[in-house]
């Protein structure tokens, strides 16, 4: 290998962020790193060689993937460890966030090999800093789980998460994730759909969970592409008491209802939180 920069040399694992759309997003030092490793490790070859050729980087590739990491990775290590150096990208964005290479990485610092990180585009970040919800703290939880059960319990243990929730969520489940959300968080918390992030079809769009799920429900073209959900954090309300009419429903439908059941109904209607509405339900059979 010719090394035309000093900073890149062998022996060294690079992680490199890639465009997450637009393509003019690359660094131009991760341009260079990409042209002047050995070899490259990407998640998706034909993908990344659309990349590779408008920037004119000749340089080889492997695939590196969630369903051969484990077994590919010790062979990249003793490779690295020979005094090639190898740089690391997944399909779009920063690689190990909700992508391929945690296991590689790992190995790379339990063998003492070098890892450099080369930042640049994150659909995470991307989506925080246009979205227009507190971005002080917050808490990245991926893509939620796919089947239904385990999501809806995700979703309920986050329910009073206080720092703004980011995830990541697949086209075909975007209907049924918010949703979710809605019976979790109750209708009326903020939240912002964040879609095709730096692409043509670029749409950031705020509303109230409700608000927002019946707007993506209704257009088809919002169920479509890269996706990613941020909701307002829970915030602790002025007093602990209902407004009256949000308990007079509770209260007609628990007359007829278990208490979590009417607490769940209540909550679609009102747009209240389902759990405040469940607390408030178990005081007022307690007081009977």
């Amino acid at each position: 290998m010719t090394v035309h920069d000093p900073e890149i040399g062998g022996g060294t694992l690079y992680v490199v962020a890639t465009p997450i759309g637009h393509l003019g997003d690359i660094s131009a030092r991760a341009i260079e790193v990409l042209k002047q490793v050995d070899r490259i490790a990407a998640e998706d070859t034909r993908h990344s060689g659309r990349l590779l050729q408008h920037y004119a980087i000749q340089t080889p590739m492997l695939a590196l993937h969630e369903h051969n990491e484990r077994q590919a990775a010790p062979a990249l290590i003793e490779q690295l460890r020979a005094g090639q150096s190898i740089a690391l990208i997944s399909d779009a964005g920063t690689p190990l966030i909700s992508d391929p290479g945690f296991n590689l990485v790992k190995l790379a610092r339990q063998a003492g090999v070098r890892v450099v990180p080369i930042p640049g585009p994150s659909a995470l970040v991307c989506a925080l800093s246009a979205a227009g919800l507190a971005t002080d703290r917050f808490v990245f939880e991926g893509f939620l789980p796919a089947k239904a059960t385990a999501r809806h319990n995700r979703l309920a243990q986050l329910a009073r998460e206080s720092r703004t929730l980011v995830f990541y969520e697949s086209s075909h489940r975007i209907v049924d994730c918010l949703a979710d959300m809605v019976e979790a968080f109750g209708a009326s918390r903020r939240a912002v759909l964040a879609r095709e992030l730096t692409k043509q079809f670029e749409t950031i769009h705020q509303d109230e969970l409700g608000a927002l799920q019946r707007w993506v429900e209704a257009d088809s073209n919002q169920q479509k592409g890269e996706i990613v959900v941020l909701v307002e954090g829970w915030s602790q309300p002025d007093d602990n008491v209902l407004d009256a009419e949000a308990e007079r429903v509770l209260q007609i439908l628990m007359e007829e209802l278990p208490v979590r059941t009417a607490a769940k109904l209540a909550a679609r209607l009102t747009g209240l939180n389902k759990r405040d509405l469940y607390e408030r339900g178990v005081a007022l059979k307690n007081n009977e």
